[in-house]
């Protein structure tokens, strides 16, 4: 009986995937190492911002009379996340509250014109990021991928 659960246990081991080799975990890595690369050369220039500001900042400039809980749906980040983030935006001067009439507990969340500036002048370094992201690719293997990881997206919701 101890060779058959021997034999399953190897056979089972030589099928399971390395961590490295699952979808998932890489998507994940890839998510970190962008993070990363892109705070460096934030700092770098100098940029007091951290990524996860830029796309809080970012979503906002995409999108006209954005709640706080819209904004988080967007996001993919808690509410209470979003809170903190704000803050710190307002305190910056780049985001404002602005109050819904007749709706005491809900704001629309806007970019001051000091967040607008802020945006358009770092896009280029943005975009810059975002063509070394895809250096290689063609434009077909860019829709496969875009294609992909929607469908990844979807069976995970």
């Amino acid at each position: 009986m101890s060779i058959i659960v021997f034999i399953f246990a190897s056979i089972k081991i030589k099928t399971m995937p390395k961590i490295e080799e699952v979808i998932l975990f890489q998507i994940e890595q890839v998510n970190k190492i962008s993070k990363q690369y892109s705070q460096r050369e934030f700092d770098k220039m100098g940029i007091k911002i951290t990524i996860d500001q830029w796309i809080i900042l970012k979503i906002i400039s995409e999108y006209d009379q954005l709640t706080q809980r819209e904004l988080a749906t967007k996001s993919y980040r808690d509410p209470a996340s979003i809170t903190r983030t704000l803050d710190l935006l307002a305190k910056k001067n780049y985001v404002q509250r602005n109050a819904i009439p007749n709706n005491r507990r809900t704001y629309h969340i806007a970019l001051t014109n000091e967040g607008t500036s802020f945006i358009d002048k770092h896009m280029v370094l943005i975009n810059q990021h975002r063509e070394k992201s895809i250096e290689g690719f063609s434009t077909n293997q860019l829709e496969l991928l875009s294609t992909m990881l929607k469908k990844i997206r979807l069976n995970m919701s």
